[in-house]
């Protein structure tokens, strides 16, 4: 746990931003879940245990999981911020504010890019490439930040270490899975992310909380 100088330290920080950027991550966990539900009601014929978020996200109905992914993307980068501006540790922790910046470039190329679910495979297809690295970033951003969230309150670093192994070993079998169950693979690779970044955001709004009883 932080002692009361250290969080002290921090204290001089804007408990504003924090929550701010605590809102924003958690709305785009809710609009990521929500629009996907809503998309594989919507859009006919979808099979939300074998098409895949990149399946729903092609095609008349994009808009509906495109949004979805916009705001995740925003809330990522908001995440960045917020870890940023309340550091919790050295070099680990850099790393780990990186990652999230990477991940919400990745997942905002995947809003817009239309290049998957659609069978397009003109010009330059980056998808693919985009997936490796959100493979390698959302395994890396919460097991770099664990020893830093672990100062802030040991729940935090369990679900760090917890989501990062887990997502670790599940992200790479997806590639393995038959077109049949592929889809409800990857939505449950999506609520993981969704747990991690739904704890920082928790992490960043007590954080703010405690500022503002010092102050």
């Amino acid at each position: 746990m932080l002692t009361p100088a250290e969080e002290d330290g921090l204290s001089r920080r804007s408990p504003t931003l924090l929550r701010i950027c605590a809102v924003i991550g958690l709305l785009g966990c809710v609009a990521l879940v929500a629009t996907n539900a809503i998309g594989s009601v919507m859009v006919p014929d979808h099979d939300w245990i074998a098409d895949t978020v990149s399946d729903l996200a092609a095609g008349r109905y994009e808009i509906i999981q495109d949004v979805g992914l916009h705001a995740y993307a925003a809330g990522l980068l908001a995440c960045a911020i917020a870890a940023s501006h309340y550091h919790l540790g050295e070099g680990r922790w850099s790393l780990g504010i990186l990652s999230l910046a990477i991940l919400a470039l990745c997942v905002e190329i995947v809003g817009v890019r239309n290049e998957y679910g659609d069978g397009d495979e003109e010009g330059i297809v980056v998808h693919v490439y985009v997936v490796y690295a959100l493979g390698v970033f959302f395994a890396a951003a919460p097991l770099l930040m664990a020893r830093g969230l672990g100062r802030a309150g040991g729940a935090y670093r369990v679900i760090a270490i917890g989501c990062g192994i887990l997502w670790g070993i599940c992200a790479p079998i997806f590639f393995f899975l038959p077109t049949s169950i592929d889809g409800i693979w990857e939505r449950g690779l999506g609520i993981i992310t969704v747990v991690w970044i739904a704890s920082l955001c928790v992490l960043f709004l007590r954080a703010a909380s405690r500022m503002d009883a010092r102050r």
